[in-house]
């Protein structure tokens, strides 16, 4: 018997599920988890199922909670470290992912998250390039003044923050701007944390009657 549950949308395309399934696991919630297929917006079945007609949607001891970074401070209860120690680090963790959440609209418009897309050197737009410079000087402040110790960034310990920017690693590593080898650097150590792989090894697994189209075509640079 599970403590609840935790809907989110396709794994290859979901950005914002990626951002409340990684929190729900790092703090150990025993939820049973129900992935409903997305069709390029809001789906009846997302509607039907969830609080706030979006996913991730987590149900949990009888409590309701239907946005990622709500997700995000609520599974902290339980796992304090998802948060740095000391009252700057977790300040600045909170404000970027504040920040993450709520803005960076031009990069969301023009590289969607697709994990196995043919997308290299597409969606450059000058608004998207410009969230991309703004990411770099937020990945690049916050391990100068907080990532000493690990590859994360607030060093070795794999935070909210680093959960919030997690699809724009996802973003980077499918498009591939170009980007400094620190911001590289950071993006193949959150590829590689083992429930990045667990969330591409379940998203390869999907079946191919969840694609879209308009998600999965190659794109030219």
């Amino acid at each position: 018997m599970t403590d609840g549950t935790l809907y989110i949308g396709t794994r290859r395309y979901s950005s914002w599920s990626l951002r409340g399934w990684l929190p729900v696991k790092l703090a150990g919630l025993d939820v049973a988890e129900v992935v409903i297929p997305l069709a390029g917006g809001e789906t009846a079945a997302v509607k039907a199922a969830t609080h706030g007609a979006t996913v991730p949607y987590l149900e949990h001891r009888g409590l309701q909670i239907w946005e990622s970074l709500a997700i995000c401070e609520y599974c902290a209860e339980f796992q304090p470290s998802l948060w740095p120690e000391g009252l700057a680090a977790r300040t600045h963790a909170r404000a970027i992912s504040a920040e993450m959440h709520g803005g960076f609209r031009g990069l969301r418009q023009a590289m969607a998250m697709s994990l196995f897309r043919d997308a290299a050197g597409a969606g450059r737009t000058e608004a998207a390039l410009a969230d991309i410079a703004r990411i770099e000087t937020l990945w690049r402040d916050t391990r100068a003044a907080f990532g000493a110790g690990g590859p994360f960034l607030f060093g070795a310990a794999f935070t909210n923050a680093d959960v919030m920017f997690a699809p724009v690693v996802a973003r980077f590593l499918t498009y591939k701007p170009e980007i400094g080898g620190d911001s590289l650097a950071y993006c193949n150590a959150v590829r590689a944390h083992p429930l990045m792989v667990e969330w591409y090894r379940l998203a390869a697994g999907e079946p191919p009657e969840w694609f879209l189209p308009g998600y999965e075509a190659p794109l030219a640079a």
